[in-house]
């Protein structure tokens, strides 16, 4: 929840400024919904894609505040970030929900980020894999073979975001793997291995590389550091 409309243009400049340096790698960025429109305009015809932050799974009705996959097609956004960890821990999302707004992503032709992760005490406890698992089972219930081409997971461990903690490559790289077992038990070989998996959670362009060097990290989902153009083309460029 950053950005005035101002301040928010002045970033996307930024980052259009320094698109041209990505080579093949994809950026996309998710502005608060005010800004959508605008930001998918101002991007239109770069390396840059737009997704939108959150939505409700319905596609109209007496849901003030919130919404809808229609309304982020219509602002000309491809993505949406479905069950970022505030969504689940400050929210309070529910699997279940979370799962029907994956299905309403797909009805609508959007593509989803869907985020998992597990809290400190769930960290601590030894229990990552098994919450990031259960997670992961219960969100991607009825998704087919073929919806599973369009998406991509994002693992943000939530005791590492905001805090200054990053998991190791090591102990990302492992959840990581984790993923890939589940996609390839839900699936199949092929989707467990083409499916990109991201990484979020402190992440700076000083610790990018290295999480980046791990075999089943596809990619990043980043956070603060990505609210100042300089930053944020500095992980891309890592």
């Amino acid at each position: 929840m950053y950005n005035t409309t101002a301040e928010a243009k002045e970033l996307v400049e930024g980052l259009l400024a320094g698109a041209g340096d990505l080579g093949s790698k994809e950026m996309l960025i998710f502005p608060p919904s005010i800004h959508l429109k605008e930001v998918v305009s101002m991007c239109s015809g770069s390396k840059i894609q737009v997704g939108a932050q959150n939505m409700y799974f319905k596609e109209e009705g007496a849901f003030t505040g919130e919404i809808s996959p229609k309304m982020v097609k219509d602002s000309g956004a491809e993505y949406i970030l479905i069950a970022h960890s505030e969504r689940r821990h400050v929210f309070g999302e529910t699997d279940k929900l979370i799962n029907d707004k994956v299905k309403a992503a797909f009805q609508f032709d959007l593509k989803p980020v869907l985020c998992i992760g597990e809290l400190l005490e769930d960290y601590e406890a030894g229990k990552s894999g098994e919450v990031c698992r259960n997670q992961l089972v219960e969100d991607l219930k009825d998704i087919s073979a073929d919806q599973m081409k369009s998406m991509i997971i994002a693992y943000e461990p939530v005791w590492a975001i905001g805090t200054g903690k990053v998991a190791t490559p090591e102990i990302a790289e492992s959840i990581h793997k984790t993923v890939r077992e589940v996609l390839k038990e839900l699936y199949s070989e092929e989707i467990a291995e083409t499916v990109p998996v991201l990484y979020g959670g402190s992440v700076k362009p000083d610790n990018a590389a290295g999480l980046l060097s791990q075999p089943n990290i596809d990619g990043v989902l980043v956070g603060g550091a990505c609210l100042k153009a300089d930053s944020f083309l500095g992980i891309a460029k890592a």
